[in-house]
């Protein structure tokens, strides 16, 4: 018979809280168990050292080619032990194995090696858990009633036995956690049939896995401002059930509730290194093209543009909503946008094209194309510092910048990826604007003419509103839109323009946010010039002849007295970004050389 050179005696080393690094061992069977999650088998094994054998044993980790076969002989390279209560029995420990390699399969070794026994319960002999040998460390006994604790127990939890996350089930309630927070969302609140209150959630992980703990009503006022990000805590006494896997990525089949029991304490140990920051579970920008809409998911990109905040108001609340679009791309070559709301959309900056990680991001569709946005639960970090950042980081610096992407968000025109480049020429050749939307493309132009007549007017100061009001002559101005007289008014631009390119020119529409850009002043600062001098805006509007933009436009064709006509506007200006443009021209010059 071949040496498989188990590791003997490394069993009772290990379960009594030894360290024994890298054990090869034989699995003599495996039951696969219950874990309410398709794609996170759990499989309990009968595991044997040659020596010794026990059944309290816990594969987390998938096993390549499904399920573990009997005898096969595997090399342990990263373990947890664990005390928990066996039915009113004492506690017993279990051994979880969170990641291993199988040296020789079932098959091929084909029976049991040597003549092992049980090992005897030798559970309760030591006071800590352990990993990979190395103590679970607790700090220094703290006095009953420090600052650092937050709960009704007076006990010091950093002296008891820690249980790692992935042992957690709703079927024993004697554990203490350690685990960092990785995230933290706002407080919400509800109001249904049963009653209203509050509610928020913090993302907790450790060397095994990672969990989500609620806390409702009470327990806000108790634990918000407690919980930090990034800081350890040891936690004890909260309910666990089933996850909602719609509103959590996190791969636990369990989230945790706090009661009016539940024991929280800050851990002040200086070495934290076994404690691991946010997991991610990263995907490529190109497959969110085929992922399942509603869906979660961790994703890295470069902000390559970033849209102007939407004043936007809400159907069903009249609510005023602040939004932002944001398009990320990774290397891949693919785009998408991504929608910010409330102060995350007035605050983001994204200037100098940062990196950005979104942990559990859900996908939404709009008008065929995938798209991004954030739930109370998302985490959005800028340039944090991740192996795959530096990564992406590099990737855009040394040429990523000048890709032409694919972008599978919607045609928005939000973002310089999300149009085609197209000439005016083209346009007509391809008989553009007879799409049920309209078509989009984007196009580096100059300002031939711009037509001063009608280029502002008096609108409604209502946020959502941009009707033209009526001059009542009495210093009140009404809006026929919202059936109200105000005592004031707002400017808004309008443009009409002749925008030239290589291969021709075109008439093109402008609304106000983008007229602003062309002139470089704000609505109101032109209005200001206009009274003071109702020649201003001839002397504006010829600064603005052959000024150079990259316009994104759409065309449609419409119908006016029974003549069909096409009709461009501009949805969207940026300054030339010549290194983009560039290659663009390069690429159709090898198109035209191929």
């Amino acid at each position: 018979m071949p040496d498989y050179n188990l590791s003997e005696g490394s069993l009772q080393i290990i379960m009594k809280g030894g360290n024994y690094p890298t054990p090869i061992m034989q699995v003599l069977g495996s039951k696969k168990i219950n874990s309410g999650s398709a794609d996170k088998e759990r499989f309990r094994i009968l595991l044997s050292d040659g020596k010794h054998t026990i059944s309290f044993a816990m594969l987390t980790t998938q096993v390549s080619g499904g399920e573990l076969e009997t005898y096969s002989v595997i090399r342990i390279d990263k373990y947890i032990t664990s005390l928990i209560n066996n039915s009113g029995k004492g506690d017993t420990r279990v051994l979880l194995i969170l990641d291993m390699v199988v040296l020789n399969p079932g098959s091929e070794v084909g029976n049991k090696i040597g003549n092992p026994t049980q090992l005897p319960d030798a559970s309760k002999e030591e006071p800590a858990a352990k990993t990979n040998g190395t103590p679970n460390t607790s700090s220094i006994p703290r006095p009953v009633g420090s600052s650092s604790m937050c709960g009704e127990s007076g006990a010091d939890l950093s002296t008891q036995m820690t249980h790692p996350i992935a042992s957690l089930s709703p079927y024993h309630n004697k554990w203490i956690i350690k685990a960092r927070v990785t995230n933290k969302s706002a407080i919400r609140t509800w109001s249904n049939a049963k009653g209203e209150g509050k509610l928020f959630s913090v993302d907790l992980v450790d060397e095994s896995g990672e969990i989500r703990l609620t806390a409702f009503r009470d327990m806000v006022d108790k634990y918000y401002d407690y919980l930090q990000v990034d800081k350890i805590y040891y936690i004890t006494k909260c309910t666990l059930k089933t996850a909602n896997k719609q509103y959590s990525t996190l791969k636990n089949d369990y989230e945790m509730t706090m009661t009016s029991e539940t024991v929280v304490q800050e851990c002040n140990d200086k070495d934290d290194s076994n404690i691991p920051q946010t997991k991610y579970d990263f995907v490529t920008i190109d497959r969110i093209a085929s992922a399942e809409v509603n869906s979660l998911i961790d994703i890295v990109g470069v902000v390559k543009d970033v849209g102007d905040i939407q004043n936007l108001q809400s159907r069903t609340t009249g609510r005023e909503l602040k939004k932002r679009d944001v398009t990320l791309i990774d290397q891949s070559n693919t785009a998408v946008s991504l929608t910010l709301w409330g102060a995350e959309a007035e605050n983001f900056d994204g200037t100098n094209n940062p990196v950005v990680v979104l942990k559990g991001a859900r996908i939404s569709e709009y008008g065929g194309g995938k798209n991004l946005g954030t739930i109370a639960s998302t985490n959005i970090k800028i340039n944090p510092e991740l192996p795959e950042c530096y990564r992406l980081r590099s990737w855009y610096d040394n040429g990523g910048c000048s890709v032409e992407a694919t972008n599978i968000s919607a045609r928005s025109g939000m973002g310089s990826l999300n149009t085609p480049w197209i000439s005016f020429k083209e346009v007509h050749d391809r008989n553009f604007g007879n799409a049920e939307k309209g078509d989009y493309y984007q196009v580096m132009g100059t300002i031939l003419m711009f037509r001063h007549e009608n280029a502002w007017y008096k609108a409604c100061p209502t946020e959502t509103c941009n009707k033209k009001v009526v001059d009542l002559e009495n210093g009140m101005y009404r809006c026929e839109k919202c059936n109200r007289e105000f005592p004031n008014f707002k400017y808004r631009l309008l443009a009409s323009m002749n925008v030239g390119d290589w291969s021709g020119n075109q008439w093109i529409s402008m609304f106000s946010s983008e007229v602003e850009k062309v002139f470089g002043m704000t609505a109101e600062e032109v209005g200001q010039q206009i009274e003071q001098n109702p020649e201003a805006i001839s002397i504006i509007a010829d600064k603005t002849h052959f000024k150079q933009f990259i316009m994104k436009c759409r065309a449609k064709v419409e119908t006016y007295n029974d003549e069909a006509r096409l009709k461009t506007v501009c949805i969207k200006v940026d300054p030339i970004n010549y290194k983009e443009y560039n290659a663009h021209l390069m690429e159709r010059i090898d198109q035209l050389l191929s």
